[in-house]
């Protein structure tokens, strides 16, 4: 887990199943997900996830 680090800025990326999670923005996201063009502090980019990713099973399990 990357340590908490109010100067640092996370990137949102998403998987192919549409599930969501954070990645450091200076760092390429890591295979089978990408980034969904929202970086920023920490706080404010789980507050995004938080509103964009309200069913979280994954894509292929949703009818």
């Amino acid at each position: 887990m990357f340590e908490d680090d109010d100067d640092r800025q996370y990137t949102v990326v998403r998987n192919h199943e549409d599930q969501y999670s954070l990645w450091p923005a200076d760092r390429p996201a890591p295979a089978g997900w990408e980034p969904v063009g929202v970086t920023g502090p920490k706080s404010a980019r789980l507050s995004h996830i938080s509103t964009a990713w309200t069913d979280l099973r994954p894509l292929s399990l949703r009818s």
